[in-house]
């Protein structure tokens, strides 16, 4: 989103210095076609369209998209730019708006505004800024030069803005956001100013970038109530604090910043936790003194930023952030280095197609300088060749988290050295025919190995073939003696085959008698089946026989026990009988012979 609003913004200017162009000798306006933006002139002194700013703005002849190019001079004004229009200054440094100390310089209320190359000052010290947007979004406010102003510029209840490539310094507060969201701060200068460089209240997703924050008196930036902010590649010098966290100022993202010699590099408020440190890189910090053994250009500690925050990925040199040019597209490549850099370029050589990255690198004398330098692959793809002057270097290449860029890191002794990293595509063919030379000459000695192999093999084959025709001739003596057994075994065959035969017939036999068989089973299953029906009637009746059974013996024992009974009184009443028969017997014979001795003593 960034390259393509850098883009945008560069065909914009583009096309703003080709009307510039065609408009500085005659100073009139130009309408090409009824779509094209028209170019209005304003000059305090001279021919043009506009004499005053204001009065260009407020011309019902200048629509919405039309440029309003100012020449140089020195316009009193308090301007309020209430319709879409690019607002385009001959020369920063000489074309100047100046609210005489009262109000808002320039004010924004509309959207898609573009404001570049002013100076910008002199507004009211106790109400007023430089310029302020105010609920508006879209507008671009760049290469001005904005100061002695109360705030030099203001962002209210704002999205979408782009502030970028602007001076900003002797203001009471560089710039301020409050309740805004989605801006880019970007590649700005803001310096000297009496509070603040930049200070954000209520904001939250903007991003700051390449910005230069030096000697403000209080905070290089000031955070109050702000979250989720990116803070990246920007230099903070000076300063009476680097950046000031408080009030609820969580979870923004600080990184490949230079925090150089400020009172304090950081302020926060206890219990904020922030993060100080993307895809393994920090940030620099002028008073960090830790080793960097493993030669990759990060410290091998932590750089503590307070109890609850640390950087653990410090830089051991300052972060530098370079724009390349390839092919309609712009690349970012950074350095970080204990060098001063200056004069980046990138090319492409017009014969052998290399792509070059060349930079001067300053140092104290007999020091040890470093370099990381971090490029796209796409940019920076074949193999390396780093020159400190006209001494080749070899570099480490660093394994990193990005696995769209390629880092390299190289040391070297300070001087004042200019120094190229070569992209050959010559050298990466050669590599690669070397890579498959030694890939041939390994092949080689591997198939040179296999021969001897082979060969070995072949001495220890001819011994074996020899082995194998002794094995052969006992082999051919012992066929002959399988001949005699195999007839042997034949005839054994024929008489098995007739007894095969016999064995078949008899088994056939078995399965007519086994059918026969199974046919008699199934017929004695339900024979068997009937008698179990049978069975389980004559079981019922058995048990009901014997209940009865059981009741005539009980009635039968009963009887037996009333006849025994009863026997023994009939054998007491024969007892009796018998014996009232005896005495009877007795008493009768004893009469018969008292009677017969009384007739015998009658008859004396």
């Amino acid at each position: 989103m960034i390259a393509l609003r850098k883009a945008i913004l560069a065909l914009f200017i583009l096309i703003c210095l080709l009307f510039i162009s065609l408009s500085k000798n005659y100073r009139t306006s130009v309408r090409a076609t009824p779509s094209s933006p028209t170019t209005w002139t304003v000059d305090d002194y001279g021919p043009a369209n506009f004499s005053r700013i204001q009065d260009a703005i407020n011309s019902p002849l200048v629509s919405e998209g039309d440029i309003i190019y100012v020449y140089n001079g020195t316009y009193n004004e308090n301007v309020i730019v209430n319709k879409t229009v690019a607002l385009i200054g001959e020369n920063k440094e000489n074309t100047i708006i100046d609210g005489s100390g009262t109000a808002t310089v320039i004010s924004i209320r509309a959207h898609n505004v573009s404001v570049e190359s002013f100076t910008i000052q002199k507004s009211g010290m106790y109400a007023g800024s430089g310029i302020v947007i105010d609920h508006f979004t879209g507008n671009i406010i760049s290469n001005n030069k904005i100061t002695v102003n109360q705030e030099g510029i203001s962002l209210y209840y704002s999205s979408g803005n782009i502030v970028c490539d602007n001076i900003i310094t002797s203001n009471n507060e560089g710039v301020i956001l409050s309740y805004s969201s989605n801006n880019v701060i970007s590649r700005n200068v803001i310096f000297s100013n009496s509070y603040d460089g930049i200070i954000l209240s209520h904001s939250s997703d903007n991003m700051f970038s390449r910005n230069t924050l030096l000697y403000n008196s209080w905070a290089g930036m000031n955070f109050y109530y702000s979250t989720n902010n990116v803070v990246c590649g920007n230099t903070i010098s000076s300063n009476q604090y680097g950046i000031s966290l408080t009030y609820s100022s969580s979870n923004n993202t600080i990184y490949h910043n230079n925090f150089i010699n400020n009172t304090d590099q950081v302020w926060s408020d206890l219990n904020l936790t922030n993060v100080w440190n993307y895809t393994d890189e920090g940030n620099y910090w002028s008073e960090y003194y830790g080793r960097d053994l493993n030669g990759d250009g990060i410290g091998d500690y932590l750089y503590i930023v307070d109890e609850n925050n640390t950087d653990g990925f410090p830089l051991m040199g300052m972060f530098n952030e370079f724009e390349a040019f390839w092919k309609g597209e712009t690349y970012s490549v950074t350095i970080v280095s204990n060098s001063t850099i200056s004069d980046f370029k990138f090319e492409v050589g017009e014969e052998t197609g290399n792509k070059i990255i060349s930079f001067n690198a300053t140092g104290e004398k007999k020091s040890v300088g470093f370099s990381r330098v971090t490029s796209p692959i796409v940019l920076m793809k074949y193999p390396y060749i780093v020159r400190v002057d006209e001494t080749e270097v070899t570099p480490n290449l660093v394994n990193i988290s990005d696995q769209t860029s390629v880092c390299l890191y190289f040391i070297y002794s300070h001087e004042n050295y200019t120094i190229k990293i070569i992209s050959s595509e010559a050298l990466y063919l050669y590599y690669e025919l070397l890579n498959k030379y030694r890939e041939l000459q390994e092949q080689l000695f591997d198939l040179n190995d296999t021969y001897y192999n082979l060969l070995n093999n072949y001495v220890k084959l001819q011994e074996g073939i020899d082995n194998l025709n002794y094995t052969y001739y006992d082999l051919l003596y012992n066929y002959g003696q399988l001949q005699i057994y195999l007839q042997d075994l034949n005839d054994t065959y024929y008489d098995l085959l007739n007894s095969h035969i016999k064995l078949k017939e008899g088994i056939d036999n078995l399965n007519y008698t086994y059918y026969d068989l199974l046919y008699n089973y199934g017929q004695l299953q339900i024979y068997l089946f009937d008698l179990l029906n049978n069975y389980s009637i004559l079981s019922v009746n058995y048990y009901g026989l014997l209940d009865g059974f059981n009741a005539v013996n009980a009635s039968y024992q009963k009887h037996l026990a009333d006849y025994s009974e009863q026997a023994q009184n009939i054998r007491s009443i024969m007892y009796i009988f018998a014996a009232t028969t005896a005495i009877l017997i007795i008493t009768t014979v004893y009469l018969s012979k008292a009677v017969h001795a009384s007739i015998k003593q009658k008859q004396e």
